[in-house]
């Protein structure tokens, strides 16, 4: 149980303070950040707060927008993606979680090269202060408003290109655990991957997102955490469910069902 986690944005209507009370109460061990239920908290006290109940922070979420497309600048997606590096070392984050933008008005080669001018501007930051920069790509029927990397073998090749041992991979199983030949692929993503997220759905990501509670979706979940775990992937396991369904659960049952099925997985394959 030691590397299973929540985010934060999976118990949305909750405060930070009710996270890490709740997430303790049900033997959760790690949290996933968000920046903006930390800031309502505020950084110091949060910082406090999670030390006193023992919750490592698997990620920080998040950091980004270099294209332009969320209506700030690239200067602006610069000067605040520092202060998240500077948070996450400050909670001893496993990762910070980052999200290129949409392409927007640009060619996708001018959107390409903001975001690693951005990454290689962003890394000696990175590296001085021990933090990881995951990289997010996400599927383009659902995610391109967050980003515009849209496939593996680009973000992979932004990667290699960066140079960095600060830089990673978020791997979100709603967006790619349906499709079989993800399981392929893993021997090409192991050595980046800094955090996968566990999230499951009734159909393929189409449009506005709406994930179920794992296990009961279409994604092959035990199956791909089985072949993570026989790929020798050693980071944690954050689950990061939203959408309708998920706002009508009860939280509290949600995150104790969602802690019970990743242990049954896991004793598996013990």
């Amino acid at each position: 149980m030691g590397r299973f986690a929540i985010s934060e944005l999976t118990t949305f209507r909750w405060s930070f303070e009710e996270d890490v009370k709740n997430y303790r109460a049900a033997d959760v061990v790690a949290i996933g950040v968000w920046r903006q239920k930390l800031a309502d908290f505020g950084e110091e006290r949060g910082a406090g707060l999670l030390e006193a109940a023992g919750l490592v922070v698997s990620s920080l979420q998040w950091a980004g927008g270099f294209t332009g497309s969320d209506g700030r600048s690239h200067v602006d997606g610069l000067a605040d993606a520092r202060v998240a590096i500077q948070t996450a070392a400050t909670l001893g984050a496993k990762c910070l979680i980052v999200h290129s933008g949409a392409r927007g008005s640009h060619t996708h080669k001018h959107a390409r090269r903001l975001f690693r001018d951005a990454l290689k501007k962003l890394l000696p930051l990175a590296e001085e202060r021990g933090v990881t920069i995951a990289v997010e790509p996400m599927n383009g029927d659902c995610g391109s408003e967050f980003t515009f990397l849209n496939c593996f073998d680009e973000t992979l090749a932004l990667i290699s290109e960066c140079k960095s041992p600060a830089l990673g991979i978020v791997l979100d199983t709603y967006h790619w655990g349906y499709q079989p030949a993800l399981f392929d692929r893993l021997p090409q993503l192991m050595p980046h991957l800094a955090l996968v997220q566990l999230g499951d759905g009734r159909q393929p990501p189409r449009g506005e997102t709406n994930r179920c509670p794992l296990g009961e979706g279409i994604v092959p979940l035990r199956d791909l955490v089985q072949a993570l775990e026989s790929s020798g992937y050693e980071g944690f396991y954050e689950v990061e469910l939203m959408g309708e369904e998920i706002e009508a659960t009860d939280y509290q049952e949600l995150v104790c069902r969602s802690r019970e099925t990743f242990d049954e997985w896991m004793q598996v394959l013990a």
